[in-house]
């Protein structure tokens, strides 16, 4: 039985740089808003920083097992013999993984003990799907490299 997508990125050593990455494709969504729209998400993302140095890749850290959990499925029918790259995959189903890894935010945001985080997330919400879609191409293709690297590194040991 082949590992799980928790079992080969979700772990040391790979773990901490896909956190990384993660994190820096974050950024990278929140600063290319534009717009009134992406000008309250910038705020709310500012708000969110400054709520503890490094609240956003101790979340990433809290809720990669259960994103890459919530990716399992699609990884799991694109290997049973979906065309193209994994990336080519998520892509085309962009609008279903948006809901899955929205759902893993939605309840963290739920049990969340900070006020001013949950605030900002409920806030933000309405468009977080139009968000995430957007954030999926990079993300897929993030993936993709890293589950690369995960299978190159047995190789490069031997």
């Amino acid at each position: 039985m082949s590992q799980s997508l928790v079992e080969r990125i979700g772990v040391e050593p790979r773990r901490a740089q896909v956190i990384a990455d993660c994190v820096e494709l974050i950024d990278a969504q929140v600063k290319a808003k534009g717009g009134l729209s992406g000008m309250a998400i910038k705020g709310a993302y500012a708000t969110i920083k400054t709520i503890k140095r490094g609240f956003v890749p101790s979340v990433v850290e809290a809720l990669l097992d259960d994103w890459l959990g919530k990716l399992q499925p699609h990884h799991d029918r694109w290997s049973a013999g979906g065309a193209g790259t994994f990336s080519e995959f998520v892509i085309a189903r962009s609008e279903d993984v948006a809901e899955d890894l929205l759902q893993v935010t939605d309840e963290r945001a739920a049990k969340t003990s900070h006020t001013t985080a949950k605030k900002a997330y409920e806030k933000m919400r309405g468009n977080a799907k139009k968000n995430v879609i957007e954030a999926i191409p990079e993300l897929a293709r993030l993936i993709e490299k890293h589950l690369a690297a995960a299978a190159a590194a047995p190789a490069a040991k031997a």
